[in-house]
């Protein structure tokens, strides 16, 4: 397991879950002392602050910089009026591999923690489900089959890992930034395709591409090195990190999103006085709405951006050939789905998981396993 950067959390991996917050009798007493005629001050000292540390997603994207930082670094604070505070880090700068982080969080190194489903799906195939490559054509799509998944995983989570589920967050559709021309999804046959997951890969190779995992940081220098071709990333994450720069072909069949989980200790969680539990369980799903409705509009202004249209808003406008799905495409990506991902998934996932997808998935997306 990749050792967490002790420079950027010094002592992190050697705490407890009790060492992300201070005294649980702070908040309780401070809540005693606004239900009383007098002054809290005539009673007592003032008791320290509730600290909650945070892992949070991608660092530069906009899930982080605009809803996850500022949520915890002000929000919090001024929700809780001062009560509570936090700090947070994205995951990618915290020395911490997406795919550890459910374990970290189920052994109490990470409290409080942001999981990329199909990162975490690399030790656990189930967490996968909701957000295979080709499942999910819009953001519709996407809502439907979350909100299939979302109460097993709540049970998996807490009866696996120990956690209980907070949020679930939606980064904007990932799609196929590319450096040469292409014209359908049949012409990215033969080429280098950075993925981020195995049901990526499965799609790369049905296509007849070469799928290379790599990491979100590293698309840029790759791409510029030409060790890849073509990268899976989503539409304004991959305007974010610069790849309207070094590439000129962005092909929008949706292949999948990156749906996350926010995801406390148990005992953390349990740890924590009620009445910020009561504040967290009703603010984050506003924090939550706000991701997703985010997500969709990043989506389209991302694409906006990439090709330099007049429309974009939020990012850095690019001279991109935006290469639009055909009805050609669209049903090549249904046929991969059912013929290369689900198998695939399936093969990873076990014999259990074709019954959890007929409970679940089947209804949702009209995909039955035989």
């Amino acid at each position: 397991m990749q050792r967490i950067d002790d420079r950027r959390w010094p002592g992190l991996a050697r705490r407890s879950p009790f060492a992300f917050r201070r005294p649980g009798m702070a908040w309780a007493a401070l809540t005693a002392c606004l239900l009383l005629s007098t002054p809290c001050a005539a009673q007592a000292p003032a008791a320290p602050a509730e600290h909650l540390r945070i892992v949070g997603g991608l660092a530069g994207v906009q899930q982080y910089t605009r809803y996850e930082e500022p949520f915890w670094t002000r929000e919090l604070t001024r929700l809780s009026g001062g009560r509570a505070t936090a700090e947070i880090v994205p995951f990618d700068r915290a020395g911490i591999r997406g795919q550890e982080m459910l374990r970290l969080v189920q052994l109490g190194v990470v409290p409080f923690g942001t999981s990329i489903l199909n990162l975490s799906a690399v030790d656990d195939a189930e967490l996968a489900m909701p957000d295979l490559a080709g499942l999910n054509p819009d953001m519709a799509a996407l809502q439907r089959s979350v909100g299939a998944f979302r109460p097993r995983l709540k049970k998996v989570l807490h009866e696996r890992y120990g956690s209980e589920l907070l949020a679930i967050y939606a980064y904007p559709a990932q799609v196929t930034f590319c450096t040469k021309p292409l014209a359908s999804l049949a012409d990215l046959s033969g080429r280098r395709i950075r993925i981020s997951s195995a049901t990526q890969s499965d799609w790369v190779v049905a296509l007849g591409a070469i799928p290379v995992q790599t990491a979100f940081a590293d698309v840029v220098a790759n791409l510029r090195g030409g060790s890849i071709d073509c990268a899976i990333t989503g539409t304004m994450s991959g305007n974010a990190i610069g790849l309207h720069e070094v590439t000129s072909y962005l092909q929008t069949t949706p292949v999948n999103w990156g749906v996350a989980a926010f995801v406390a200790n148990g005992a953390a969680w349990a740890a924590l006085p009620k009445d910020l539990q009561e504040l967290l369980q009703r603010e984050l799903p506003k924090l939550e709405q706000s991701i997703w409705t985010d997500a969709e509009t990043e989506t389209r202004d991302g694409i906006a951006c990439n090709i330099g249209a007049s429309s974009c808003v939020g990012g850095r406008k690019g001279r991109m050939i935006e290469v639009r799905p055909s009805a050609e495409d669209a049903a090549k990506a249904r046929a991969i789905l059912v013929n290369n991902v689900l198998p695939g998934w399936l093969e990873r996932c076990g014999p259990q998981c074709a019954p959890l997808w007929k409970q679940t998935m089947g209804p949702a997306t009209s995909i039955e396993m035989h």
